[in-house]
C-alpha cells in the first residue's frame, strides 16, 4: 500500500495561460523529497515587444533547485513549441532524455545545423511501449497530429495514473499513420485514470476536426484550377501536408520545389525514415526557369509572414532562381499563430499587388488544425473517464472553454491552473498546494537570460526615443575646453519650429554644465547627470520624448 505522505503533483512552468513554451513536471513523493519528471520542454516565439530576441525559453530555476531528484525528460513530439528549448535547457538539467525515432532525428538534425556542441543522451521509445522513469511507469499511447510520431502519455505512479494528452485529435483518414487509439484509451480508462492533462488549443470550436485526407482533395482542387505557378506555404513540422502537396502535385502533372531551411531539414529527415516513399524527386532551385509555369508547385516556408523566410524573399522579388509573376496562386495552408496576423498581411498585400492570386482556409479546404475540436474532447473524456480534468495548452479563454465543457460532460473535479501553479492530483481531492516560480528567458545570439540581461528593455526605450550621447571635456581649471560633442541617434531632426533638435540639447547641455560653480565642477558625476537630465529636459520639451543620454565627463 502506497505511503499516505506519498503525493502526486502537476506543475507546468509553460504552456498554460498561453500557446507555446509547453514545459510540463510531475512529482512524487513527500512535499520534502519528491522524485521529479519532466514533459516537454518547447518554445515561442518573440513578438515586436521583444526586438532583437531570437527565441523565449522556459525559466526553470524551480526545477533546478531539486536537480538531484529530476529523473527524466519525455518529449511528446517534435514541434517547436514542445522540443524547442531542450538543446538550450538541457546544460542546466542534465538528465536522461526519452524521445520517438522522428523526435530524436529532428533534435540531431537541429543540432548540427545550428553548430550546437551540446548533445543530450537520448533514449528511443514508440508509441506502444512502456518505460520507467524513477518512481514514474510511462506509456507511449499513439495519437493522431500534424506531424510524424506523436503521442500522449499514460503516467503510473502508486497513487494514481495520469493521462497527459500532449497535441493530438481524431482523423479517421490521416495522410501519415497512426491513428488515434481508442482501444488504447478506453482501456486505460478501464483501469482507472486519476487525471487527464488535456490540450486546449481548439476548445471554443464545435465540431469535429476535417480529416487529412480532405485537405489533400482541397488543395488537389486548388492546383487543378490553377492555370500559373502554384506557391504552398505550410508548417515546415507537418509532414502529412508535405505528403499531401507532393501527391496533389504529381496528380496534377507538376513537379515540386521545396524553398526554406527547415522545410528541407524536415524533409531530409523524414525521408531517411521511409516517411516520403513512393513520391517523385524534388525540383533543384537551379531548374526552376526551365520548366514552364503551369508545371510547378513550389513549397515554401513563411506561412506566419517571417521576413526571411522564403515566401516573403519571394514576395519581395529577392531570390536569384525562383519568382512569380501575375496570375500565380499563393496557398496558405496554415493557420495564423495569434500575433502574426500584420506580418502576413503585409506578404499578402505584397503579393496582391503583383497580381498574384491568394488563396486560404477560407476560400478552399486547404487547412485543418492538429488540435480536437469539441466533440472529439467529448470523445476523450469517455474513453479515459478521469477523475480530475486539468486544461492545458491555450490561453485563458480556451482553458476555461474546455473546463466548462468538462464540467458539463460530469467529470467530477475541472482544476483551472496557470503557470506555477502546483496542483496534488492524488490522494484526495484535486488542490492547488503551492505556487513555484516560473517565467521566460530570452534567446539573444549565443546569450540566455531575463529581458534585463539581455538588454531588452533599453532596446524598447531605444526604438522609441533614440539614444544621444554627449561627450564634455573639461580644462584643468575646470572650465569647458571647447564646445561639446553630441550625436543622437534616432532621434527628431527638428522641433515643430525647424530648429535643430541637437543644437537644442546642446545649448542646454552647455547651460547645466555652466550653472554649477565652477569648485563643484571636480565632481564629475555630478556634471553628468546634470548634463544628462538637462538634455532628456530639452529633448522632451521640443519634441515631446525623452531619448536615452549617455554623458562622458572627462579632463
Amino acid at each position: 500500500m502506497a505511503d499516505d505522505k506519498n503525493e502526486l503533483v502537476f506543475c507546468p512552468l509553460g504552456g498554460v495561460g498561453e500557446i507555446g513554451m509547453n514545459f510540463a513536471l510531475y512529482g512524487f513523493g513527500p512535499a520534502a523529497k519528491r522524485e521529479w519528471l519532466v514533459v516537454d520542454v518547447g518554445v515561442t516565439f518573440p513578438d515586436p515587444t521583444l526586438p532583437g530576441v531570437d527565441l523565449v525559453l522556459p525559466d526553470t530555476r524551480f526545477i533546478e533547485s531539486q536537480i538531484d531528484r529530476l529523473r527524466g525528460i519525455v518529449i511528446t513530439h517534435a514541434h517547436e513549441d514542445h522540443y524547442g528549448a531542450l538543446l538550450d535547457t538541457w546544460p542546466k538539467l542534465k538528465a536522461p532524455v526519452w524521445m520517438t525515432p522522428f523526435s530524436a532525428a529532428m533534435l540531431e538534425a537541429k543540432r548540427i545545423s545550428d553548430n550546437v556542441r551540446v548533445k543530450p543522451p537520448v533514449n528511443i521509445y514508440k508509441a506502444g511501449e512502456r518505460f520507467k522513469i524513477g518512481p514514474f511507469e510511462i506509456e507511449a499511447v499513439a495519437v493522431t497530429h500534424s506531424i510524424p510520431e506523436p503521442v500522449s502519455l499514460a503516467i503510473r505512479t502508486p497513487v494514481g495514473t495520469v493521462v497527459h494528452t500532449g497535441d493530438w485529435k481524431l482523423d479517421p483518414a490521416p495522410n501519415l499513420p497512426p491513428m488515434t487509439d481508442e482501444n488504447r484509451f478506453r482501456q486505460i480508462g478501464e483501469e482507472g485514470v486519476t487525471a487527464l492533462i488535456c490540450d486546449s488549443t481548439n476548445a471554443m470550436r464545435e465540431g469535429d476536426s476535417p480529416s487529412e485526407q480532405a485537405v489533400s482533395e482541397g488543395i488537389r482542387g486548388v492546383i487543378e484550377k490553377s492555370v500559373g505557378r502554384v506557391a504552398i506555404t505550410t508548417f515546415s513540422s507537418n509532414v502529412g501536408r508535405i505528403v499531401s502537396i507532393a501527391e496533389a502535385a504529381r496528380d496534377t502533372g507538376r513537379q515540386v520545389l521545396v524553398l526554406g531551411r527547415s522545410l528541407k531539414r524536415v524533409i531530409d529527415v523524414a525521408g531517411e525514415l521511409g516517411y516520403l516513399d513512393g513520391l517523385p524527386p524534388f525540383l533543384q532551385e537551379e531548374d526552376y526557369g526551365y520548366i514552364p509555369r503551369e508545371n510547378v508547385v513550389v513549397l515554401c516556408t513563411g506561412s506566419q509572414g517571417e521576413p526571411r523566410a522564403a515566401l516573403a524573399k519571394l514576395a519581395r522579388d529577392e531570390m536569384k532562381h525562383v519568382a512569380l509573376t501575375a496570375g500565380d496562386t499563393v496557398v496558405f495552408s496554415s493557420r495564423v499563430i495569434p500575433g502574426n496576423e500584420k506580418a502576413i498581411l503585409e506578404i499578402k498585400n505584397q503579393l496582391i499587388e503583383q497580381g498574384i492570386k491568394i488563396v486560404e482556409d477560407g476560400d478552399a479546404l486547404v487547412h485543418v488544425s492538429g488540435h480536437p475540436r469539441r466533440s472529439e474532447l467529448l470523445k476523450m473524456y469517455s474513453w479515459v473517464k478521469p477523475r480530475i480534468l486539468v486544461p492545458v495548452h491555450g490561453e485563458a479563454a480556451h482553458l476555461v472553454a474546455q473546463g466548462s465543457l468538462g464540467a458539463s460532460a460530469g467529470i467530477p473535479e475541472v482544476a483551472q491552473v496557470r503557470n506555477g501553479d502546483m496542483i496534488r492530483l492524488a490522494p484526495g481531492a484535486a488542490e492547488i498546494v503551492g505556487t513555484v516560480p516560473f517565467g521566460r528567458l530570452m534567446k539573444d545570439g549565443r546569450i540566455i537570460g531575463t529581458e534585463q540581461e539581455v538588454g531588452v528593455r533599453d532596446r524598447r526605450k531605444l526604438a522609441f526615443a533614440g539614444h544621444v550621447v554627449l561627450n564634455v571635456v573639461l580644462d584643468d581649471r575646470y572650465e569647458m575646453a571647447g564646445e561639446p560633442d553630441i550625436v543622437a541617434i534616432g532621434v527628431a531632426e527638428t522641433d515643430a519650429k525647424g530648429e535643430a533638435l541637437e543644437d537644442i540639447m546642446l545649448d542646454a547641455a552647455i547651460g547645466a554644465v555652466e550653472s554649477i560653480p565652477r569648485q563643484r565642477r571636480k565632481d564629475l558625476d555630478m556634471v553628468s547627470e546634470a548634463a544628462r537630465r538637462a538634455v532628456r529636459s530639452a529633448a522632451n520639451d521640443a519634441w515631446g520624448k525623452k531619448p536615452i543620454v549617455t554623458v562622458f565627463v572627462t579632463r
